[in-house]
């Protein structure tokens, strides 16, 4: 049986799993004070489990106790202040002309240190802003520049599914994304439809991507020849679904086929032997169509 595990949530969609050694009587919905990389925080628990997988990443730092009313009073003072904060320091980076864009501030629950979070396509030369902050706060100031996708991890939002944002509600780290896996699973190249509020590609394409991997290996890849009724034709798309395969004729007729009775069909291109568009191509351009990759790279 593994060591009891506790999940808890901080501020901006922050989320940490601790082990319960001492064997405090936790229960979701307790608040608990925390050792933390920052300093002593506190945090909610959002869940509890001894049945977990140890590819999990657990914190090194340890439970306290469970939060008072004093702790809690202090939590509440910390967040109320740190809109006023959050204006005043708004003000001193307009003022030093800074191109950056403040995106949150945090106090630590005892106050001996205060951080800005903010986004910038650049770097930022922030000593001065740094400078101006200590005096006027009379704290530790830690400036923290974050991505695009952790920005809207901390503001959470809901998504064009009608749900809360999957990175405000429950991952932990963000994957790459590619558009090769929109592509795997054949969806239309639509940045609006692709992209989340973050402007990137959407997590959420990783989901079913294995699944549509391990499926299209039952297919054959796309432009690949085959020979129907005399008719030269090449594999267009692929429906899993359905478990069709859409072809191109050089008559210019489109056929869905099923998976069961493709085969016979490559048989016959490979024994006349056809070749795939996309060496067809390469035989009738030479060395342009690489040329031509080559040249799409070095845009990228």
């Amino acid at each position: 049986m593994n060591e009891q595990l506790i999940k808890l949530k901080f501020k901006g969609n922050h989320r940490e799993y601790y082990l319960n050694p001492m064997h405090f009587p936790i229960q979701t919905g307790d608040r608990l004070i925390v050792e933390t990389e920052k300093g002593q925080d506190l945090g909610e628990v959002t869940a509890i489990t001894q049945d977990y997988k140890p590819k999990i990443s657990v914190s090194s730092y340890e439970i306290i106790r469970k939060a008072n009313a004093r702790d809690i009073e202090a939590i509440e003072q910390n967040r109320h202040d740190e809109q006023q904060v959050f204006k005043q320091a708004l003000e001193k980076i307009q003022e030093l002309g800074l191109v950056m864009k403040l995106m949150d501030v945090e106090y630590q629950l005892d106050r001996k240190k205060l951080s800005f979070y903010y986004t910038a396509e650049e770097r930022v030369d922030f000593r001065e802003l740094v400078r101006e902050l200590a005096g006027m706060f009379r704290t530790r100031i830690e400036m923290r520049q974050i991505g695009v996708r952790d920005e809207t991890k901390r503001l959470c939002g809901v998504g064009s599914c009608g749900l809360p944002l999957c990175c405000g509600a429950f991952l932990e780290i963000f994957e790459p994304v590619s558009t090769q896996i929109a592509k795997d699973q054949s969806l239309p190249m639509n940045p609006v439809k692709l992209s989340g509020q973050c402007g990137k590609l959407k997590c959420c394409l990783l989901y079913e991507h294995g699944f549509y991997v391990d499926e299209l290996k039952k297919y054959p890849p796309i432009d690949e020849p085959l020979l129907k009724d005399k008719r030269k034709g090449y594999i267009r798309k692929i429906d899993i679904f359905t478990q069709t395969v859409t072809c191109d004729f050089e008559d210019n007729t489109q056929e869905n086929i099923p998976l069961n009775e493709i085969q016979d069909f490559l048989t016959a291109a490979q024994q006349k032997g056809l070749k795939k568009l996309t060496d067809a191509l390469q035989d009738m351009l030479g060395g342009d169509v690489e040329n031509l990759e080559h040249i799409e790279d070095n845009q990228k």
